[in-house]
């Protein structure tokens, strides 16, 4: 197994990462562990397929909120009113 030594950490970091690490019930560098081989494990196929779920359930919620018309309709219904008769 490797080593890394990561110096000059800020300390908010520092704090931040024990919060976690006690919220989560496990040592500082077990947590700082499993933060750096999820950020590693994630292929880029991986993100781009998370990416596109997401994308598509955004529009999926945006799909009926407001209503949309259809510009074809809005089109054709000008074309047959009256409105530039003399």
């Amino acid at each position: 197994m490797g080593t890394v030594l990561v110096r000059h950490l800020d300390d908010e970091v520092v704090r931040r990462l024990k919060q976690r690490a006690v919220r989560n019930n496990r040592p500082l560098e077990i947590e700082v562990r499993r933060i750096l081989e999820d950020a590693v494990a994630h292929k880029v196929e991986d993100r781009k397929r998370a990416f596109r779920e997401l994308s598509n359930r955004l529009l999926d919620q945006q799909a009926g909120y407001p209503p949309q018309t259809p510009s074809l309709s809005i089109i054709r219904e000008d074309r047959d009113s009256d409105h530039g008769a003399a």
